[in-house]
């Protein structure tokens, strides 16, 4: 199995990762003006791109993920709530679905709260093992942080559905399991996220606060921690939605 993880001058980090013996890759969460690192890469590695992922609609940066899809002939996977809610063609994705990429295997886990569509992506290298290795947590779970629940305008609300989201779908999983974030410090996208770029379940559920409060405490401290809007995010959301002005 082979792993890349880039991180953008945003903060924001997208991955690269997939199957080398048997040449397949998944792309998620690119960022618009990467697509051309992103094939780089794959030709490098000799592998081919079979799924372009975004694990959720932006709101904080324009998304790649269309036009890479399209330069590498590969689907754009999305969840499938965002079937009514974009205006291109998607795959979509649901709660539970596997994605075989050689020997690695992608588990989709529908997981809102950030987002009603936010999925994460729970990665397993059956050479390995048939445990999980690591997770690829979006803007759901940051190292050190939660993700803010404000973007919907729903901010109380999706505060608690962020809260079942964490109890029911990443806490459950073993401790040794890694996390990968959408983001580290500097991003908008959540309060208190650590400069280091990726951590373990176990880590977190210890010293991330946030992950032991009772549901209450979570979401009042939720909502005292949102950091301002994005700058120019209803523009990058109608933009990541296919939409025009």
């Amino acid at each position: 199995m082979f792993f890349n993880q880039r991180t953008g001058g945003d903060a924001s980090i997208s991955y690269l990762f997939g199957c080398v013996g048997e040449g397949k890759a998944v792309a998620v969460d690119v960022i618009a003006g990467d697509e051309a690192w992103f094939i780089a890469q794959a030709k490098q590695t000799q592998v081919t791109i079979t799924h372009v992922i975004d694990t959720h609609i932006h709101a904080d940066h324009y998304s790649g993920g269309r036009a890479l899809a399209e330069a590498v002939s590969a689907p754009y996977c999305l969840h499938e709530s965002d079937l009514s809610a974009v205006k291109y063609t998607v795959e979509p994705l649901h709660d539970g679905q596997i994605l075989e990429v050689g020997n690695v295997t992608v588990r989709v886990l529908h997981t809102p709260g950030h987002t009603a569509d936010s999925i994460c992506l729970l990665v397993t290298d059956t050479r390995r093992t048939n445990e999980p290795w690591f997770i690829l947590t979006g803007d759901t779970l940051f190292v050190g942080a939660i993700g803010r629940p404000d973007l919907a305008g729903q901010e109380r609300k999706m505060a608690g559905v962020l809260y079942d989201t964490l109890h029911t779908k990443l806490l459950p999983l073993p401790d040794e399991v890694e996390i990968f974030p959408d983001h580290q410090a500097g991003s908008v996208c959540g309060a208190g996220l650590s400069g280091k770029p990726s951590s373990t379940l176990g880590f977190e559920k210890r010293w991330n606060p946030r992950l032991s409060m009772n549901r209450e405490g979570f979401i009042e401290t939720l909502l005292q921690e949102i950091p301002p809007r994005p700058t120019g995010m209803n523009r990058m959301v109608r933009a990541n939605r296919g939409l025009t002005d």
